[in-house]
Parts: structure tokens; C-alpha cells; sequence
């Protein structure tokens, strides 16, 4: 660290640069890591002799945080140059953040722009750096949004015996990411609330899985969300104009969708448990007569099982139905890592969720080994082992029929700067 010109310099291997002035008016921060990532898939079909394998960057952010005004005033500009989103899809997207947070006081604050939503389930509000396993949970790839743009408030509220509680609430366009475009259907409201009965976590932990930093005293949260998209032209919310359907008149009929999940995390001295529950639902508008297929062209037909089911053949287009994960890991005092998961996904009659290629599989037991090499997630190797139960009716990666289930095994290396 040095001064010069009333500026300070710091650097430290995971947080970043950091400049900022003697009296802590402004500051700005530039951060970023790269994750390179090695994934093989064993069939148990017999037919298929091959594996499935891929070498990628998984993620390559940069970071670019601050405040001004006495911390009143704080921004964050985030960019994905790997292209691939948080749920492991190719998606072109280099945007992730890009917001202004007004704090009004230190339990107070009120965010436009885009950025991750609190209504999506707890996993995903955590660091993708700092996640004790080599991927996130199948019930994040399913059920989250990954970012939104809108108004985002947050509050803290310390009751006398020392627990908190943090509400949010938001209003978002509901139609995703870099959602540049059309605005298509209407606005999704929705909220969260968080109970925590021992207090604050120490250095973020809230925020981040594994605990390294090894909580002396008990720590839990257990929090609720709920969100309702009001006229949705995706699978989940994640886009916007992905599905069109219209009405007689030529006019957007688009369904709505409702979210709500449960969970809870805890940590105690390198020991941490995560918990989750997501459901969802759809409500159909009756007068859709008409879909728009991908060329542009317009179709009447809503063929489901040999009849005209609108209704059906819409919720067959969306992500409708349950899951939950939970996952427990340990961090031992010498930077080793031993961590479990299992997932559970339960689609409902006309989903997405069935859909062969991509997801139709109820089950994911996962076990994984972490070595960090830093005092904090700056730098870390990670390998786990996935046993996939598939259901009957399921693909693999070129959308043939198998049968049997699947073995993924997958290692990642972090390095934050």
C-alpha cells in the first residue's frame, strides 16, 4: 500500500485493485477470475460406445465495483467473456451486471438496473468462485432466471437478541438478461425473506458456500421467495420473445408464471449445509390461437398426444414442476474440501422439464474434492463425480435414444485476480 495524492493502492490475490481515496469518499475496484473446465460423460447404454467430452472456459468475468458519496452511491459492471451463462449454456451473453444502488442508510437500498435476482433459489445468489462443487445444482439450471433488470430494494432489521431479518422486494421486466429488445407480456413482481436467528455471517458468508473462513459460532439462514411474471414469452423467464403466441386478432396472448421456493444454509467451523426447494406454475390464457414457430411463419396447430390441447402444449413448452437440492460439505484446517450433493427434480405431466436431451432425469447424486491453494477462493482445484439416474424416453447429447444411466465427471481450476 502506498499514498500519493491522498490515493491509496491495495491488492490482494482474489479481491482485486483497489483505489481509493484517504478519507474512504470514493473508491474503485477491478477484479476478475478464469475457470478452465474439463467434462467427461459416460453412457451406460451398451449400444454406445463412445464417451462425451468437452474442454472449455467456463467462465472468464471481470469485475468493475465502487461508491462515491460516502458510500451512498455504489455501481457494479460485470462481463462474462467465456459467453456461457451461469447455468452452462452457450448463450453469447457478455453482460451480467451492470446497476446503481442508492443506500439510503446501512439497512436501506434501493437498486436499478440488472442484476441477480433474490427470487430465484439461494444457490444462485452465491459467488460462482466460492461454490463447493464443480457445478451448480440442476435445480438452478431449471428454475433460475440468472439476472433481470428492474428495481431491486433491500433491508436489514436487527431485533434485540441479536437475529436479523432482510426482505426484498422487485419489479423487473421478467424477460431476462440483456433483455435490449421488444419488451414482450408484462412486469414480474415478487420478493424474499430472509431470517437469520444467530446473526450476521462473518465476511459475506451468506454469499458464499464453502466455509473457509470457519464460523466460530453457529450460523443459519432460512429464507422464502415467491414471483409472479405476468405475460412470459420463455421457458422460465430467461428471454424475452424466445415463444410467441397469439390470439385472433393477431395480438400477444402470452401465459403467466409463478415461482416459490424454501431454503436455508449453515455453517459452524468448516462445516456447511445448503438446502433448497423450488416450484412452479403456469396459468394459460384461453383465447391463444395461434404460435409463431421459429422461422416466423404462424401455426394453428397445438397437437398433444394426437389432439388440439392449447393449454397443454403451452405448459409443455415451459419449465413446470419441483425440485430440490441439498448438499453438506467440510473444509478441513488444511485446505482440503469433501463435499456431497443429491438433486431432485420432479417434472410436472406437460413440461420441458421431460424433455429427453435436456433434462428427464429425476436424479443427481454428486461427490467432489476441493484443494485451495489461497487463504481465501482466490485460487483452487476442484474434480467431482456425477451419478445421473435418466428416466425412459431420454437422449444423449446428439438427441438418440438411451437407455441406462450416465457417469459425468468433471474438473475446474479458479483463478481469481
Amino acid at each position: 500500500m502506498n499514498a500519493q495524492n491522498n490515493l491509496l493502492h491495495t491488492y490482494t490475490l482474489g479481491e482485486g485493485y483497489t483505489l481509493s481515496d484517504s478519507r474512504e469518499d470514493y473508491a474503485i475496484n477491478l477484479r476478475g477470475y478464469i475457470q478452465p473446465y474439463f467434462e467427461l460423460k459416460r453412457y451406460e447404454d451398451p449400444d454406445l460406445n463412445s464417451n462425451y467430452s468437452r474442454v472449455r472456459m467456463r467462465r472468464i468475468r471481470l469485475r468493475l465495483t465502487g461508491y462515491a458519496a460516502q458510500q451512498r452511491i455504489e455501481y457494479r459492471l460485470k462481463f462474462d467473456l467465456s459467453g456461457v451463462s451461469e447455468a452452462g449454456e452457450e448463450m453469447g451473453q457478455y453482460l451480467f451486471d451492470g446497476f446503481i444502488t442508492y443506500n439510503f442508510n446501512r439497512d436501506h437500498s434501493l437498486t436499478v438496473g440488472q442484476k441477480v435476482p433474490t427470487t430465484d433459489n439461494r444457490e444462485l445468489q452465491m459467488g460462482s468462485q466460492s461454490l463447493q462443487l464443480v457445478e451448480r445444482s440442476r435445480v438452478t439450471s431449471v428454475f433460475s432466471t440468472i439476472r433481470e433488470f428492474g428495481l431491486f430494494y433491500e433491508g436489514r432489521y436487527r431485533f434485540r437478541n441479536g437475529s436479523y431479518i432482510r426482505p426484498t422486494f422487485e419489479l423487473t421486466n421478467g424477460d431476462g438478461i440483456n433483455a435490449f429488445a421488444k419488451d414482450r407480456g408484462g412486469l414480474k413482481v415478487g420478493g424474499r425473506i430472509d431470517f437469520l436467528p444467530f446473526g450476521l455471517f462473518f465476511n459475506y458468508g451468506q454469499f458464499r458456500q464453502a466455509d473457509l473462513v470457519r464460523e466460530q459460532s453457529l450460523k443459519l439462514v432460512i429464507g422464502a421467495s415467491y414471483s409472479y411474471n405476468s405475460g412470459m414469452s420463455s421457458r422460465r423467464g430467461r428471454g424475452s420473445g424466445d415463444i410467441i403466441y397469439l390470439n385472433d386478432q393477431g395480438l400477444e396472448s402470452l401465459p403467466d408464471y409463478q415461482k416459490y421456493g424454501v431454503d436455508f444454509l449453515l455453517k459452524y467451523r468448516g462445516f456447511s449445509m445448503l438446502g433448497e426447494f423450488m416450484a412452479s406454475a403456469a396459468s394459460v390464457p384461453t383465447d391463444i390461437s395461434q404460435r409463431v414457430r421459429n422461422d416466423g411463419s404462424i401455426s394453428t396447430s397445438f397437437e398433444v398426444d394426437g389432439q388440439q390441447d392449447v393449454e397443454n402444449y403451452v405448459k409443455g413448452r415451459m419449465m413446470l414442476g419441483r425440485g430440490y437440492n441439498i448438499q453438506m460439505g467440510y473444509v478441513f484446517p488444511s485446505n482440503w474440501s469433501i463435499d456431497a450433493r443429491y438433486c431432485h427434480l420432479d417434472a410436472d405431466q406437460h413440461s420441458f422439464m421431460n424433455n429427453g436431451t435436456f433434462y428427464n432425469r429425476p436424479n443427481y447424486y454428486t461427490l467432489g474434492v476441493t484443494k485451495y491453494l489461497a487463504r481465501d477462493y482466490g485460487f483452487k482445484i476442484q474434480a467431482s463425480m456425477t451419478y445421473v439416474e435418466a428416466s425412459a424416453g431420454s437422449n444423449d447429447v446428439s438427441s438418440r435414444p438411451i437407455t441406462g444411466n450416465e457417469w459425468i465427471a468433471r474438473v475446474i481450476t479458479t483463478f481469481a485476480f
